[in-house]
């Protein structure tokens, strides 16, 4: 039966192009191709090639399976079938609970805390891969990210002691954060870069840190803005990172007295 046969093959092309799209991104097997087209990026996009394979299988399975079922004399290829709609179905589903879990984020990929005084790149700005790169924060991204709820809660951290204690903690838990590598550091402006790394596909993601004064009760602020090299939107990656440091930065002090 034709459509059995469609279906395994199709599932198997899919399976495989996933899991070549995450070798090939993960442990960079293929040189960048040029500053718009990542490893990373070249993984993900064969990964998504390997997505429009396992919807073929699964519709062409789905449809095989109900041929099977009525017509007797097709049911020896109800077996390739059936393998071929489980492998369609291990590529669709991880990726269905991802778009799903993300749907509340839009498609923008630079978050800050203060889309009014956003923290600026200056170093991000000298790296060979963000030369020709736009790193200015643009009036659309903040319009998107007032609008979305999800945004709402995302705020600067305020913390008691001065600029410059305060820096030196912001400074210690960057540096020993998981997949971060601090590219720059300005402990005269309070300032701090670098770059993110993805875990799976390995896309890179340039984040600055800035700590100003509170202007009030002694306390100081710390701002922060993280921006995707790759796509136009980023899934909540921006907007996670910093709520996850900003949650480390409120706990304990790491040999860093805050006075």
């Amino acid at each position: 039966m034709i459509l059995a046969w469609l279906a395994l093959f199709d599932g198997i092309i899919a399976l495989v192009l996933a899991i070549a799209g995450i070798v090939c991104a993960h442990f960079g097997v293929v040189p960048p191709f040029n500053l718009h087209l990542s490893t990373a990026l070249f993984g993900f996009y064969l990964f998504l090639f390997g997505f429009f394979f396992a919807v073929l299988a699964f519709l062409i399975g789905i449809i095989a399976l109900l041929v099977t079922s009525i017509m007797p004399s097709r049911r020896a290829g109800r077996p390739r079938t059936i393998v071929g709609t489980i492998l369609a179905l291990i590529v669709i589903v991880p990726i269905f609970r991802i778009v799903w879990s993300t749907r509340k984020y839009p498609p923008i990929n630079d978050i800050t805390t203060d889309t009014k005084n956003p923290p600026a790149f200056e170093y991000a700005q000298t790296l060979p891969q963000n030369r020709s790169r736009d790193m200015s924060y643009k009036p659309a991204a903040a319009a998107a990210q007032q609008a979305a709820p999800v945004y709402r809660d995302l705020a600067p951290v305020e913390l008691p002691g001065s600029p410059d204690d305060v820096y030196k903690r912001v400074e210690i838990i960057a540096g020993e954060f998981p997949g971060w590598q601090v590219t720059y550091r300005d402990p005269a402006h309070h300032s701090v870069e670098g770059v993110a790394t993805s875990t799976l596909f390995q896309f890179k993601d340039d984040f600055v840190i800035q700590v100003r004064p509170a202007g009030q009760n002694g306390e100081t602020l710390v701002e922060m803005r993280s921006k995707s090299r790759d796509g136009k939107g980023d899934l909540g990656a921006n907007y996670n990172r910093i709520q996850s440091f900003f949650r480390a930065l409120q706990g304990p002090p790491r040999g860093v007295a805050m006075q």
